[in-house]
């Protein structure tokens, strides 16, 4: 796949990147080169301290504005180094936003997480205040992306759900890619990274993918990576050690406030 070429290529086909038996769900390996990447993070890190949240198990920056407890986005201006080179957000524009229909036609708001080896983040939904469409892109290291679904049973009356602890699907996410989720998959499934240092995977064969050695589940987009550990350990079986990895989740913000006419507020 191509990436380096700006707005005049025509849109992505993701139809040839959809993750089989999952019709809203597409892996991009490749989504940037090797120096976009390297760009990408040396600018991460040269990002002021005081710009980073600390959570209890990861830190975060917040590009493009907050949301307030509206779920309305208080807009503030991205970064240049998604925007003129690399050109994420135009990137994003023309292979899922616009066609998806999404209100603002492209990503307005990008949550840049990182993630230190044995840091994840539990089964989640992201809520209601975005378009049911979200792009992650991954940077500097591997992990595992894990779909999860709600039990049909409630939780002891309680008026929460139980989640079932089987992922229905789970994605091999390498650097430099980007994984597409959109419509109930988004809407009405969680997701999570699991916390571990490091992914054993069992081989697979002619009839059945490589799977997870501890949890049993395959890797859905087996024959989709495209890095010489990854490809290894899938003919042949191993461990893959996770690296510090930033991972950019890029949304819509459905409601939007300019910055200056919230503060009049």
């Amino acid at each position: 796949m191509n990436t380096n070429s700006r707005s005049t290529s025509p849109p992505v086909d993701l139809c040839s990147y959809r993750i089989p038996g999952h019709d809203a769900c597409y892996y991009l390996p490749d989504f940037l080169t090797e120096e976009e990447e390297e760009y990408l993070i040396r600018k991460i890190k040269e990002y002021p301290q005081q710009r980073w949240k600390q959570l209890a198990n990861r830190r975060l920056q917040l590009w493009g504005g907050e949301l307030t407890s509206k779920n309305v986005l208080v807009a503030q201006p991205m970064p240049p180094f998604v925007e003129a080179y690399p050109d994420i957000i135009d990137r994003l524009k023309r292979t899922v936003f616009t066609p998806a229909g999404s209100p603002h036609g492209q990503p307005n708001h990008i949550i840049m997480n990182e993630y230190l080896p044995g840091q994840g983040i539990m089964p989640h939904e992201d809520g209601p205040a975005y378009f049911p469409v979200v792009a992650t892109i991954s940077l500097g290291s591997h992990c595992v992306f894990h779909y999860y679904q709600y039990k049909n049973d409630a939780d002891g009356g309680t008026g929460g759900r139980s989640i079932d602890t089987a992922p229905i699907l789970s994605i091999l996410l390498e650097p430099r890619s980007v994984v597409i989720s959109e419509h109930a998959l988004y809407s009405s499934h969680l997701h999570a990274i699991r916390e571990i240092e490091e992914d054993t995977i069992t081989a697979g064969n002619a009839t059945s993918p490589p799977v997870l050695a501890d949890l049993g589940v395959p890797i859905a987009n087996w024959d989709r990576v495209t890095g010489a550990d990854a490809i290894g350990v899938m003919s042949k079986g191993g461990v893959l050690k996770r690296a510090t990895r930033y991972s950019l989740t890029c949304r819509d913000v459905e409601k939007v406030a300019q910055l200056k006419a919230f503060m009049k507020r």
